[in-house]
């Protein structure tokens, strides 16, 4: 399959302040890129996995995000929905530090939410923040136009704000400078990973890929995902794994050779070492927590 080009974004704001965009799903616009502007992302249909920063976890209807500045993300859904598509399935807002910075300069009492904004660097999960609630804020900002937009946008900030469970994503405060960047390189490996984690790819390949040697390529990597190249490999399979297990009745062999294991033993190893529990249990486990929202691979 091709592979899409992980890059910059540049957003127009010449003549708006904030941008309102919606993405059905699949899409040509799934890539792991990063932007100048922080990003309001509220995912409204299908689960899968959630790339943010140096993040990997899962989500799914409701899951709304903050991502700041620079900061590398992407949201790639399960594979149950390349032949199930959706109209929507994110909705969200984009808009610069400069407007935001000058909103609090010029009233004191926003300066709160500048702190949050502080916290997006590394990215915010807002845990338990009601889907219809914020789904209703989504579609004001997206029908109204001008200084009601801007207020519309405000309103949700300071919501946002004053949830309680922000939780914040990210340990590295990644960058990704501009396309054809070293960075750039490793965001191509990062979204051939996503879409074809059951292949076998070693890291003379990957490096190939990036165009690097290998030594260059394993430091570049680690620097820009967190992670370690065969350890990210295995987050995503253990967490394709998860999904399934969840998601599905498939027996625990079959779901060990879907997630692009080879054999059940080294399946149940590197599971337990990164659940803390074997397959069965988690199976278990998660159903009785009835899906939630976000499971770590952390």
């Amino acid at each position: 399959m091709s592979i899409i080009q992980a890059e910059l974004e540049l957003v127009d704001r010449a003549t708006r302040s904030i941008r309102y965009l919606e993405h059905g799903w699949p899409t040509p616009l799934n890539r792991w890129h990063a932007h100048e502007e922080y990003e309001l992302h509220l995912i409204v249909a299908t689960e899968g996995k959630a790339f943010v920063g140096d993040f990997i976890g899962d989500f799914a209807p409701g899951s709304l995000y903050l991502t700041g500045p620079n900061l590398p993300h992407n949201w790639v859904s399960d594979d149950f929905w390349k032949e199930n598509p959706v109209e929507t399935r994110d909705m969200l807002v984009q808009f610069s530090h400069e407007s935001v910075e000058k909103l609090a300069s010029g009233f004191p009492e926003f300066a709160e939410v500048s702190k949050m904004l502080m916290m997006a660097k590394s990215g915010i999960l807002f845990e338990g923040f009601n889907a219809t609630f914020a789904r209703g804020h989504m579609e004001s900002i997206r029908d109204h136009q001008g200084p009601e937009r801007i207020l519309a946008f405000i309103r949700f900030l300071v919501r946002l704000n004053e949830h309680a469970e922000k939780r914040v994503l990210s340990v590295a405060k990644l960058f990704q400078p501009s396309g054809g960047s070293k960075h750039s390189q490793i965001g191509l490996v990062v979204d051939y990973i996503a879409e074809n984690f059951k292949n076998e790819l070693t890291l003379a390949q990957a490096a190939k890929m990036a165009s690097l040697t290998e030594a260059t390529f394993s430091r570049n990597f680690h620097a820009v995902t967190g992670h370690r190249f065969l350890e990210f490999v295995t987050r995503i399979r253990i967490g394709k794994a998860c999904g399934l297990l969840y998601g599905t009745d498939d027996m625990i062999m079959s779901i060990c050779h879907q997630s692009g294991f080879n054999n059940i033993a080294n399946f149940n190893r590197h599971f337990l070492k990164m659940k803390g529990m074997t397959p069965t249990v988690y199976r278990t486990t998660a159903r009785q927590d009835l899906f939630p929202n976000v499971e770590t691979l952390s």
